[in-house]
């Protein structure tokens, strides 16, 4: 006897198999990441080869990059942390709901880590050119809800909440 074909149930079941949660968040935040990161690319370029460097006391584009992508990843975790452990987890139930919540976690983002953090960190290293705290700039608004709205939609997709 040959081996079971499998059926197309089987094979379409095969293919959706989705990731675990911290799997997910870290796929989701890379992907958030680039998508932000392109954003950088275009608009802001010292950001990547000059400004998230500086908070290693590193330089360049490999720096940049290796740096934002790393912190994105992390930055999954932590949304898939308060995705999953808290109460937010009902709100959890759709693409929109995520992508949703995802939104949000990029304004919180921008407030937390862009608008204070960044800058205080930056004055910290002793980068001249930081700026002042907080620093509600609105091109880092878009570059962090793009980032929080790929995540959401991105996490959504490759997981089973």
């Amino acid at each position: 006897m040959g081996a079971k074909t499998p059926t197309t149930r089987e094979a379409a079941e095969r293919t959706t198999q989705r990731l675990e949660p911290w799997l997910g968040g870290v796929v989701a935040g890379l992907a958030g990441g680039i998508a932000m990161g392109i954003l950088l690319l275009f608009l802001s370029p010292d950001a990547l080869t000059t400004v998230i460097p500086a908070l290693y006391g590193q330089q360049g584009a490999i720096a940049g990059w290796t740096i934002h992508l790393f912190n994105s990843a992390v930055l999954g975790l932590v949304f898939v942390a308060l995705i999953t452990l808290t109460s937010l987890r009902k709100y959890a139930d759709s693409e929109r709901s995520m992508v949703g919540l995802g939104a949000i976690y990029g304004v919180v983002l921008w407030v937390v880590t862009g608008s204070f953090l960044l800058p205080l960190w930056l004055q910290a290293v002793g980068v001249p050119a930081a700026p002042a705290v907080p620093t509600f700039a609105l091109p880092s608004l878009v570059w962090h809800l793009a980032y929080g709205v790929v995540l959401g939609a991105v996490y959504r997709s490759a997981t089973s909440l």
